[in-house]
């Protein structure tokens, strides 16, 4: 099967990549570039890979392939808080853009990264595939529109799988510190002090980016009828944490790191338990191989490994926004289209 990869050299996509080349996936990948020189661990080269915008993806580009693998996007809440149209322009309009152009070149499967962000703060008990949606960002509103018009290309021969993540963790060769266990593990190597702004009362599915790489490679291989043009939350029941736990897990797999919960009435209070009985009955021979706990230790095995220090956490690096703004002030992106400029080129 061949497959195109977007986004491969981002956050789950550097861990994504190997793991369907050991698959036996035929992969060629596309990504716009912009964490090129994120790299905190050394990564698997992309042997076919095609810089170019999501938003100038032309059907010829997808003739010969089986299926997409639709990762990239502007990856969270606060990038889309400062500028909401780039978020619009690359996570829906590009979005639509490429399965357009996919499904007029005969590609089959469109597997679209997708997020239980969408949720919001969630009225019921648990949330299901079924639950009302209530985006409060424009990433998420990104998300709930890109899914919406997808499922109205849907045909005999297009067929595309909506992929709601949790809040995504781990290792990964181009990291990420802005992610809720990342975040509480950096804090405590780096500092021996986790903060949590809110009252730690908020639920949140995660999952770590190894098993969120492995679950794709079931809804490539799924039978058609089981997976087409259907909404997955993908995880797994006990995967489901509130943010304090998640905080008492980092504290407790670094020795000596404290703990302070601040209950601050402005901080993040979005709250979804998400249901995964359809992931489950789906796929029923699928075993997660890590928890928060086995990921919080894997992290801090990693940190500590690499010394990691404070100034290493802050980096901007491993901070989307902070790395965004980076190359928007060094003029390498332009401030309106989010495009690289022609200084970059020149750079480059």
């Amino acid at each position: 099967m061949r497959i195109l990869l977007t986004g491969h050299n981002g956050y789950i996509g550097s861990v994504m990549l190997p793991l369907l080349k050991q698959a036996g996936y035929d992969v060629t990948n596309l990504d716009a570039g912009y964490y090129d020189a994120c790299r905190f661990l050394p990564d698997e080269p992309a042997e076919k890979f095609t810089r170019r915008d999501l938003r100038d993806v032309t059907e010829a580009d997808l003739k010969g392939f089986d299926a997409v693998v639709h990762l990239a996007a502007l990856s969270n809440d606060p990038i889309g808080n400062l500028r909401a149209d780039w978020t619009r322009d690359i996570n829906y309009e590009g979005t639509i853009k490429l399965a357009e152009a996919a499904k007029k070149a005969g590609v089959k499967r469109f597997l679209f990264s997708s997020s239980c962000i969408m949720y919001g703060a969630a009225a019921t008990v648990e949330v299901n595939e079924d639950s009302p949606l209530a985006p409060s960002t424009e990433y998420a509103r990104s998300k709930v529109q890109a899914e919406e018009i997808l499922r109205g290309m849907a045909s005999d021969g297009f067929s595309p799988i909506y992929i709601r993540n949790g809040t995504v963790y781990g290792v990964s060769p181009r990291m990420r510190f802005d992610t809720v266990l990342n975040n509480f593990v950096g804090q405590a190597v780096a500092t021996g002090k986790i903060v949590v702004f809110s009252d730690g009362e908020p639920w949140r599915p995660v999952m770590h980016v190894k098993d969120v790489s492995r679950t794709f490679i079931e809804y490539l291989n799924a039978p058609r009828e089981t997976v087409h043009n259907q909404a997955f939350n993908n995880g797994a029941a006990h995967l489901n944490y509130r943010i304090r736990d998640l905080a008492k897990i980092a504290q407790d797999t670094v020795y000596g790191a404290t703990l302070e919960v601040r209950g601050e009435a402005s901080a993040d209070q979005r709250s979804y338990k998400a249901s995964f009985a359809k992931f489950r009955r789906i796929f029923p021979h699928f075993r997660f191989e890590f928890d928060a706990v086995a990921g919080a230790k894997e992290l801090y095995e990693a940190l500590t490994r690499l010394k990691v220090t404070d100034e290493v956490f802050q980096s901007a690096e491993f901070t989307r926004l902070k790395w965004l703004k980076r190359l928007l002030d060094s003029g390498q992106l332009d401030e309106q289209s989010l495009r690289w400029t022609k200084k970059a080129s020149q750079a480059a």
